[in-house]
């Protein structure tokens, strides 16, 4: 028997209930409280759960946090700051350094001509950046430099000889005017089947209801006139993408069509999709920067629709599988081959 299981022999006849009666209510409370299953360490528990409740006042009211930060802001503040170990002077000790001048050994040094000479004295820090360029000393100057200096055919460089990278001057772009449309003018005009309407263009305009885009789409679906519709950045969903479909299989003068940058999801692209092979008129269809994007499903079914539409010749859409990438890109060049063929005869 070892020695730990000699000390556990003498504890075996206690009885726990005696030392149990002998115990203060003081005693009992804090045995109950060394007893609880604490975990510090938990990050999955709440702070209530990780710790005892020492706690022994009892709460003065709810919660106020802005009062409690402004209490600790001005304790901050009112506690005063700890002394310097050494105060700060001003004085400055010891001697500043000063570089040693290196002489240029004799078998180093260049003799030029005179001309040469005098002419590199009286030269100024442009003329002398623009030389080191010529001569190709590119570690003296920076890139922008010494690309100025090459291009250029006359003295362009101001600054002088300088490694110092310095960042070019920036010009504002302003911002692109509005789009001027007036969509009210605009549905009236493909209602009627207006013919000098050959082009709609709504894009960029944010505030456009949902009924005012699903009555276009239906007008669209008897106009004959117009050729390009483009709705980028309409803030467009799957309502407008089935409405759109819908004009697909019914119109039969609209060439080029871009929904790009909306909320389309994955089930109105393919709506759309479906649409377009019933479709023998559309030769562009730009679909690319939607929301979310429409998964390898969808990336398939463009390029089938593709490849089973001939008339389509140009196709906005970046692909992130290689598969549907090289069906595409190798539809496309049938498409604008047969194009090409169909324009010599």
């Amino acid at each position: 028997m070892s020695s730990y299981q000699k000390e556990l022999e003498k504890y075996r006849d206690i009885d726990e209930d005696e030392i149990l009666k002998t115990l203060s209510p003081e005693e009992l409370e804090q045995l109950d409280c060394e007893l609880q299953e604490m975990d510090p360490e938990n990050m999955l528990l709440p702070a209530g759960l990780r710790q005892r409740d020492q706690t022994k006042k009892s709460p003065t009211g709810p919660l106020d946090r802005d009062a409690l930060l402004q209490y600790l802001e001005q304790q901050a503040l009112e506690v005063k700051e700890r002394d310097d170990l050494v105060p700060f002077t001003g004085e400055k000790k010891g001697k500043p350094y000063i570089q040693p001048k290196r002489e240029i050994p004799a078998q180093e040094q260049i003799t030029l001509e005179p001309e040469l000479e005098e002419a590199l004295a009286h030269a100024t820090d442009a003329e002398m950046c623009d030389i080191a360029a010529i001569l190709g000393m590119y570690t003296l100057m920076s890139n922008k430099q010494y690309y100025d200096a090459i291009c250029s055919g006359e003295i362009c460089n101001t600054e002088g000889i300088s490694s110092v990278v310095q960042p070019d001057k920036y010009k504002p772009v302003p911002d692109e005017p509005p789009n001027p449309t007036n969509i009210e003018e605009i549905l009236k005009s493909v209602r009627n089947n207006d013919k000098e309407l050959e082009e709609v263009n709504l894009n960029n305009i944010q505030d456009i209801p949902i009924p005012m885009l699903t009555e276009l789409c239906e007008a669209m679906k008897t106009n004959t006139y117009v050729r390009s519709l483009s709705l980028v950045a309409t803030r467009s969903g799957d309502p407008i993408a089935n409405a759109v479909a819908d004009m697909l299989r019914e119109n039969r003068s609209l060439q080029s069509l871009n929904i790009e940058s909306n909320f389309i999801s994955s089930t109105g692209l393919m709506a759309v999709l479906k649409a377009v092979r019933e479709n023998a008129t559309l030769t562009e269809l730009r679909v690319d920067n939607q929301r979310q994007w429409p998964g390898d499903a969808v990336e398939m079914e463009m390029a089938t629709v593709l490849e089973q539409c001939p008339s389509i010749v140009r196709f906005g859409y970046h692909f992130t599988q290689q598969g549907p990438r090289a069906r595409a890109a190798q539809a496309m060049t049938r498409n604008n081959e047969l194009r090409r063929q169909q324009k010599k005869r």
